[in-house]
């Protein structure tokens, strides 16, 4: 994989998603006219969205030769769920997209579980590199997470106003998986590839 600077990955993963929030709040009391339709400023913001989000997955291919499984589905889901939501102008189907993708991965991860084949590692090894038995504990708790996650998003879009919802999906989703991956320092320090790490309580 060719070597990214920080700041230009950082652009290509976060500023489509930054750039839905700043036209969402742009434009969020307003409708706007798309060839002759009507949209409401959440389906304006997920058709810039969309395009945006294939682009940056094509230059950081273009960049990397490179792209995650991961990044691959996400790319298909908004595609489909955001083309969705502006093609029937119903903002319901990207609102759906978050729990449909935190449901695949969280899928994916329980099969991997029972096949026993370390998925997750093959995605992550090279940024956090663990023993076999940590990465299936910290399988096991990213299938948690996804499932919590899910619910969560499900939860907000149903109960909650579009500009909530918007600011959940934005901050809120990303800042809790940041935090997940802080409560488990424990965890990568004991399972630490080329530790043995057999002090219990560590993680």
């Amino acid at each position: 994989m060719r070597p990214v600077s920080p700041l230009l990955k950082s652009t290509l993963e976060y500023g489509p998603l930054l750039a839905f929030f700043a036209v969402f709040m742009l434009l969020r009391d307003q409708t706007v006219a798309v060839a002759g339709r009507q949209m409401s400023g959440i389906v304006f913001a997920t058709l810039v969205f969309v395009p945006l989000l294939v682009a940056s997955t094509l230059a950081m291919w273009a960049l990397t030769r490179r792209l995650s499984a991961m990044q691959v589905m996400t790319l298909v889901l908004v595609v489909v769920f955001g083309g969705l939501s502006v093609w029937l102008n119903d903002p319901r189907f990207f609102k759906m997209k978050p729990t449909m993708i935190y449901l695949l991965f969280a899928a994916l991860l329980g099969i991997s579980l029972m096949l026993r084949r370390n998925w997750l590692g093959s995605v992550l090894g090279d940024a956090v590199p663990l023993q076999a038995q940590g990465w299936r504990v910290l399988t096991m708790r990213l299938t948690g997470l996804f499932i919590a996650l899910a619910a969560a998003n499900e939860a907000v879009w149903r109960t909650q106003s579009d500009g909530v919802w918007v600011s959940f999906k934005t901050f809120g989703l990303p800042v809790l998986m940041v935090l997940f991956f802080v409560a488990n320092a424990g965890l990568f320090s004991r399972y630490a590839a080329g530790d043995s790490g057999t002090g219990p309580g560590r993680d």
